[in-house]
């Protein structure tokens, strides 16, 4: 596997995504996203009344964040990208878009593929106990931690073949980063 253009940071809400990828970044010297800044405001609305998003919501949100990627790593940017991805299929359009390999059509009217957002998914893995004391603490946030179990139901967590790692968020942040620049060596 070539070196990833993108790292995925997913978990549930309140594994310390954004924490760990904002960190990374600045480390990395890497372009950092947060998924939830691109949610629009009916999906944060949905949320703040504590009503799990389904597909529809999340699909166009996760076409626009593979765009964004794609963008970047064209441009030869790297990126880290903070994103629930619960689902395999949620992963799968981060990397391919959403008909499976996006097609381009060049000038002489034939359909050339793009190449697939290279990414490397870190998962940051925790126990319900764990991660809803965390939510409990946080203030201002949308996501209310009624929902955190409906993320629990919904996760399937990375499996072979895709590229991925796992990280206990028992570990101090510190383990975590380095966990993550060892798997980049």
């Amino acid at each position: 596997m070539a070196a990833p253009g993108a790292l995925l940071v997913m978990g549930v809400s309140g594994s310390g995504k954004s924490t760990v990828g904002t960190l990374l970044a600045s480390q990395l010297g890497w372009k950092f996203y947060d998924a939830d800044d691109y949610h629009p405001e009916e999906n944060r609305m949905k949320m703040g009344k504590g009503i799990p998003l389904n597909d529809q919501d999340r699909i166009p949100w996760l076409c626009n964040l593979h765009d964004i990627l794609q963008r970047d790593i064209a441009s030869g940017q790297h990126v880290i990208l903070a994103c629930s991805a619960l689902k395999k299929v949620y992963r799968d359009i981060l990397i391919q878009g959403k008909d499976g390999a996006p097609l381009k059509c060049d000038e002489s009217g034939k359909e050339e593929k793009l190449a697939e957002v290279k990414l490397l998914v870190v998962h940051l893995t925790g126990s319900f106990e764990v991660i809803s004391g965390r939510l409990l603490k946080r203030k201002g946030h949308f996501m209310s931690p009624e929902l955190l179990q409906s993320q629990f139901d919904t996760l399937e967590p990375p499996s072979a073949p895709e590229n991925f790692i796992q990280i206990s968020v028992d570990k101090n942040l510190s383990e975590i980063i380095a966990t993550i620049m060892e798997t980049l060596k």
